[in-house]
C-alpha cells in the first residue's frame, strides 16, 4: 500500500498543471454526479394525496400531514398535495376519520348533532342545505369541473291555499369546461337527487356566464343533433378499425390509413300493415230459420178473416161454417244464415333510426419497394368493399364508393403502447436505468480527457535495463520506429528515462 501511495505521489509530482487540473474536474465531477444519482435515486416516489382542493381544506390537510411528519409537496397552483407513495392510503384514513377535506359547503354531516327543540322549519332548511352540499361535492369530482355550486328553490309546503302548480328548479354554478354529456349527466344527478324535480328545469351554468343547459331540452333540436353525431361517430368509428385492422393483420401493423363516412337514417318510421285472404275463410256461425203458413180459403172467403164482417152476425142461409165449396193452401220458408271469418294478418314494422343509409370509404396503404400492381390494389378494394358490405351494381360505382390509394407514408411508426405503460407503472427501473447511463457517460468523458493528453507529457519512470537488451543506442542504428512504438506500447511510462540515457551515451561518445 505504501509503495502504490509513493508512485502515485511520485506520478502526481511529474503531472502538469493543466493536466493536474483536468484530473481534479474530472474527479470532482464525477463524485458529484453519482452523489446527486445516489440521492435522487433514494428520494421516495410521491403520488398525489388530494388534488384540486379550496383554500380552507388545503389548509387542514397540510396540518393533519405536518402533525403526523411525512414529507410533502405542494403541486401546481397550490391546490394539489404530493406524498410518499407508501403513506398515501394511511393518510387517507386518518384524514377521513377527521372528516377532512370536508369539501365545499356543508353536508348531511349536520344532522350528526342531535339539535333539540328546533322548528320543522329549520329541519327543512338543513336538509335543504345538506342536499346542496352533497351534489356540489359529487359534480366537483367530474372531469373538467375545478368546483361547483347547486342552489335547490322547493315550492312551500302549506296546507292551505299551497300551489300545486309550483314545481321545484335547481341552479348548477360550475368551474371549468365541461363536454355536454357532462351537461346532461349533471342535470339528471340533480334532478334524481331532488323529489318532483324535473331535469328540464335544472340549469347549468359555467364561470364565464355561459349557460350551458340552453337548448338541451328534451323536444329540443340541439339535444338530438348532438346524440345524432356521436352515433355517426361511434358507426364511422366501428367500420374503420374493422377495415384497419384486417388490413393490417396482413400488410403489417401501421401500414394502412382507412376513414368511413357514413350516412345515416335518422327518422322513425312505424308502419301499419293488414292483409286479407279471401281463400283462407273460417266458418264462424251458421243459423238455419224454418217457417210454415197454412191458409183456408171457403166461397172466395179466407177462413179467419179478421175486420167489421167477421163480427157481424151472418144472415140465415149464409153460415160461414156451413158446407160449402173451400180450398186450403200451405207455404213453407226456410232461412240460412252463414257467417265466415274472413282471414286478416296485422303487421307492425317500427323501424328505429340509426340505420345506415350509404358508406364510403378512403383507404392508403403504405408503399413498398417494389410498386403494387393495378390488380393487387383492385383486390385489395374489393376486399375492403366486401368488409364493409357494401353492394355496388358495376365497378365504376364501386370505385366512387371506395377509394383505395398506395402512397409513401412519412414519419416513424407510432411507439408502442405495451413499453410506455411499462415505463409508467415502473418509474423506479426508469430512474435507476437513467442513472446507470449518466455515470457510464461521465466515465466515458473522464477516459476522452485522459485520451487528449500529448505522449510527450506523459510521467515516465525509470526503464528497466532489461526492456533494452540487445538495443543499440540512437549512434549505434539497431532501434528503429517500429520498435520503439512497441517499446512505447508495452511500457509508455520509462521511455523518458530512456531517452534520457541514450542522450547521456551521445553525449559521452
Amino acid at each position: 500500500m505504501k509503495a502504490f501511495l509513493a508512485q502515485f505521489v511520485q506520478l502526481w509530482r511529474q503531472l502538469g498543471l493543466n493536466q493536474r487540473v483536468s484530473i481534479v474536474v474530472a474527479l470532482v465531477g464525477v463524485i458529484g454526479g453519482m452523489a446527486a444519482l445516489v440521492f435522487w435515486s433514494h428520494r421516495p416516489h410521491l403520488q398525489l394525496l388530494y388534488g384540486r382542493l379550496g383554500e380552507k381544506d388545503v389548509a387542514e390537510v397540510l396540518s393533519a400531514v405536518q402533525a403526523a411528519g411525512v414529507a410533502y409537496e405542494m403541486g401546481i397552483g397550490g391546490t394539489s398535495i404530493y406524498v410518499p407513495a407508501d403513506a398515501v392510503h394511511k393518510l387517507r384514513i386518518q384524514l377521513a376519520t377527521k372528516g377532512v377535506p370536508s369539501g365545499e359547503g356543508v353536508g348531511f354531516e349536520v344532522f350528526d348533532r342531535a339539535n333539540f327543540g328546533i322548528s320543522d322549519f329549520v329541519q327543512r332548511t338543513n336538509f335543504v342545505r345538506a342536499l346542496q352540499g352533497e351534489l356540489s361535492r359529487t359534480i366537483s369530482q367530474l372531469q373538467g369541473v375545478r368546483s361547483a355550486r347547486v342552489l335547490i328553490v322547493q315550492p312551500e309546503n302549506r296546507l292551505l291555499f299551497s300551489d300545486l302548480k309550483a314545481k321545484p328548479t335547481a341552479s348548477v354554478f360550475i368551474e371549468g369546461s365541461i363536454s355536454v354529456e357532462s351537461v346532461n349527466a349533471i342535470r339528471f344527478l340533480v334532478a334524481n337527487a331532488v323529489e318532483s324535480l324535473r331535469a328540464d328545469d335544472v340549469a347549468v351554468v359555467d364561470n364565464r356566464g355561459n349557460v350551458l343547459t340552453d337548448g338541451l331540452n328534451e323536444d329540443s333540436q340541439v339535444g338530438t343533433a348532438s346524440s345524432q353525431i356521436k352515433l355517426r361517430k361511434s358507426v364511422e368509428d366501428y367500420f374503420a378499425r374493422k377495415v384497419e385492422t384486417m388490413l393490417s393483420k396482413v400488410l403489417g401493423a401501421g401500414t394502412a390509413v382507412v376513414r368511413v363516412s357514413a350516412e345515416l337514417d335518422t327518422e322513425s318510421t312505424t308502419r301499419t300493415e293488414e292483409k286479407y285472404d279471401p281463400d283462407g275463410q273460417v266458418l264462424r256461425s251458421e243459423v238455419t230459420t224454418d217457417e210454415s203458413t197454412v191458409t183456408n180459403e171457403v166461397d172466395g172467403a179466407k177462413n179467419g178473416a179478421t175486420g167489421a164482417s167477421a163480427n157481424t152476425p151472418a144472415p140465415p142461409g149464409n153460415d160461414p161454417t156451413a158446407k160449402g165449396t173451400g180450398k186450403n193452401s200451405e207455404q213453407v220458408q226456410k232461412n240460412k244464415t252463414i257467417n265466415y271469418e274472413i282471414n286478416k294478418v296485422t303487421m307492425n314494422a317500427v323501424r328505429a333510426p340509426g340505420t345506415v343509409a350509404r358508406i364510403t370509404a378512403a383507404v392508403f396503404v403504405a408503399a413498398r419497394a417494389q410498386p403494387r400492381t393495378p390488380a393487387e390494389l383492385d383486390a385489395l378494394r374489393k376486399v375492403v368493399v366486401n368488409a364493409l358490405g357494401i353492394k355496388a351494381a358495376d365497378e365504376k360505382e364501386l370505385a366512387k364508393i371506395v377509394t383505395l390509394e398506395e402512397v409513401a407514408f412519412d414519419g416513424a411508426p407510432a411507439p408502442k403502447t405495451g413499453a410506455m405503460e411499462f415505463v409508467r407503472n415502473n418509474p423506479d427501473i426508469l430512474k435507476h436505468g437513467f442513472a446507470v447511463i449518466v455515470a457510464l457517460g461521465l466515465v466515458f468523458v473522464f477516459m476522452r480527457m485522459l485520451k487528449k493528453t500529448k505522449p510527450d507529457e506523459i510521467p515516465i519512470e525509470i526503464l528497466d535495463q532489461s526492456q533494452f537488451a540487445g538495443v543499440e543506442g540512437p549512434n549505434g542504428g539497431g532501434i528503429t520506429v517500429e520498435k520503439l512504438n512497441e517499446m512505447i506500447r508495452q511500457k509508455p511510462e520509462n521511455i523518458g528515462a530512456a531517452l534520457r540515457g541514450w542522450m547521456v551515451t551521445g553525449g559521452k561518445n
